[in-house]
């Protein structure tokens, strides 16, 4: 629900889950990319929705909201992957080897 927590926790947890699967083939990278950082998003986003639905059983929390915020979110760092900002880690081993 912050800035600051897609980047500190949710693209590095996509970036090590798109790891391997960029290691076996590059063209994998944004796709696994998107899929990890999907996966972290939502799985933050239900675990919210449920900690504040324990805690606030009279305000309604809208897990569809959450859920369409999430897959907003995840277009926007499939684009920016996309784009080469940032660059798939097969791509990154490589420079390093090139070195």
């Amino acid at each position: 629900m912050s800035w600051w927590n897609d980047l500190v926790v949710n693209v590095p947890l996509a970036y090590l889950f798109s790891v391997p699967f960029s290691l076996i083939d590059d063209r994998l990278y944004v796709p696994a990319f998107a899929l990890g950082y999907w996966l972290t998003n939502v799985l933050g986003f239900v675990l919210l929705h449920k900690g504040v639905a324990g805690m606030l059983s009279k305000r309604r929390v809208s897990l569809r909201h959450d859920l369409l915020v999430a897959t907003a979110y995840t277009v926007v760092v499939v684009v920016v992957a996309s784009l080469g900002w940032l660059p798939s880690p097969a791509a990154l081993l490589e420079e390093w080897r090139g070195s």
